[in-house]
C-alpha cells in the first residue's frame, strides 16, 4: 500500500496546477487515481478536481461502466462527466484511433473546465509495455525513455504521476476502499498488440521494473542529447534560419547533427517532429553525408520541406510542388 508520504511525492507536481481533470474509466488504475488523488487534496488542500469518463461505443457495457464511475465521483464529492465518442468506428486500427478520440474529448473538456492539467492513470507495467512495443519497432532513445511524467497536447499539460507504481498497488487500493472496478476485455484479447505484448512479459519473467528503470536511463540520456542540440543550434542556427554550412553541420555527432536537420524540418514543413519516421531522417542524413563527402549536390524532399546540400551549405526550405523530374523524394 502506497504511503501518504509517498502519495504526497507523486502528486506533488500538480500542487502547480489549480483545477485538474482526471480521466477516470473505471478500471483498476483510474480507480485508485481517483481514490488517491481526492484524499490527498482533502489531507494537503491540493488542486480543485474534476473527472470524465470517455465511452467509446464499442462495448454493451460501457455506458453502465461510465455511469458507475460517475456514482462513485459523486460519493467522493468531485465532478463527473461522461464524454461520448459519436459517429462510425474504424475497421482497422482501432485502439489507436479510439485512443486519439478519448484524449481528443478529454483535452476538449479539460480546456472547457478551465483545467491546466489533464492527469492519466499511466502505471509502471503501462511504462513497461510502451519500451518493449517501442523496442521491437525498432526505436531510437527518444522512444525507450517510454512515457513522459508530463508531456503538452494542444497546451494542455498531461500529467501522469503514477508511472513509478505497480499495478499490483492501484489494484490493492481499490480493494483496500472497497471501490468496485471494471477489467475491459480487449485488455485480454490477442488482436491488440499490448494485449500480446502483456502475455509475454508475464510468460517470459520480463521484469517491469527493469524497462522503469531502462526508460528512466534512456529519459536521462534524451535529455542530455536535447541539451546538446539546443547547445549546437546556438551556433549553426539551423532551426532559426533554415540554413548553415554543411561543414559545420557534419563535423557534429551524427546523433546531434540529425535531430537538428529533423527539427529544421519540422518547423519549416509545419509537421510534428515526432512523426517525421526515424528510418526517414537517417536515410536523408545518410545522402547528405555521402553527398558532401564527394563533394556533390544533393536535394531531397521530405515531410512538407526540402532539403538541399549546394556551394558548401545546408538549405532547409518550403518543399515546392512535386514534379516528375524532382531529382529524390523521401
Amino acid at each position: 500500500m502506497l504511503t501518504p508520504e509517498r502519495v504526497d511525492e507523486l502528486l506533488a507536481p500538480l500542487r502547480a496546477t489549480r483545477r485538474c481533470l482526471l480521466a477516470v474509466s473505471g478500471g483498476p488504475d483510474s480507480t485508485a487515481l481517483l481514490l488517491l488523488a481526492r484524499e490527498w487534496t482533502e489531507r494537503v488542500g491540493g488542486p480543485e478536481l474534476f473527472a470524465a469518463t470517455v465511452d467509446h461505443g464499442l462495448r454493451r457495457e460501457s455506458a453502465h461502466e461510465a455511469a458507475a464511475v460517475a456514482a462513485l465521483a459523486e460519493r467522493l464529492g468531485v465532478p463527473h462527466a461522461t464524454l461520448t465518442w459519436d459517429g462510425a468506428k474504424p475497421a482497422s486500427r482501432l485502439q489507436e484511433r479510439a485512443r486519439e478520440a478519448r484524449y481528443g474529448l478529454l483535452v476538449a473538456h479539460a480546456k472547457t473546465l478551465g483545467a491546466q492539467a489533464l492527469v492519466t492513470a499511466h502505471h509502471l507495467d503501462d511504462q513497461a509495455e510502451t519500451v518493449l512495443m517501442r523496442f521491437t519497432r525498432g526505436s531510437g532513445i527518444a522512444g525507450l525513455a517510454g512515457m513522459a511524467a508530463a508531456s503538452e497536447r494542444d497546451g494542455l499539460t498531461i500529467s501522469r504521476p503514477l508511472l513509478g507504481v505497480e499495478k499490483s498497488e492501484l489494484v490493492a487500493i481499490c480493494e483496500a476502499a472497497g471501490a468496485a472496478y471494471v477489467r475491459d476485455p480487449s485488455n485480454e484479447s490477442d488482436r491488440f498488440a499490448r494485449a500480446r505484448l502483456r502475455r509475454i512479459l508475464a510468460e517470459e519473467g520480463l521484469d517491469a521494473a527493469a524497462l522503469g528503470r531502462l526508460a528512466r536511463r534512456a529519459a536521462q540520456v534524451e535529455a542530455a542529447l536535447r541539451h546538446a542540440v539546443e547547445h549546437a543550434e546556438r551556433t549553426l542556427r539551423l532551426i532559426e534560419t533554415g540554413a548553415c554550412p554543411a561543414d559545420a553541420l557534419l563535423s557534429q555527432p551524427r546523433e546531434i547533427a540529425q535531430r537538428l536537420v529533423a527539427a529544421a524540418i519540422a518547423r519549416i514543413g509545419l509537421r510534428d517532429e515526432s512523426r517525421l519516421g526515424l528510418e526517414k531522417i537517417e536515410a536523408l542524413m545518410e545522402g547528405l553525408t555521402t553527398a558532401h563527402n564527394q563533394r556533390q549536390t544533393f536535394s531531397a524532399n521530405v515531410a512538407g520541406a526540402r532539403l538541399r546540400l549546394a556551394h558548401g551549405r545546408v538549405v532547409v526550405s518550403p518543399e515546392p510542388p512535386r514534379r516528375a523530374t524532382d531529382s529524390k523524394l523521401l
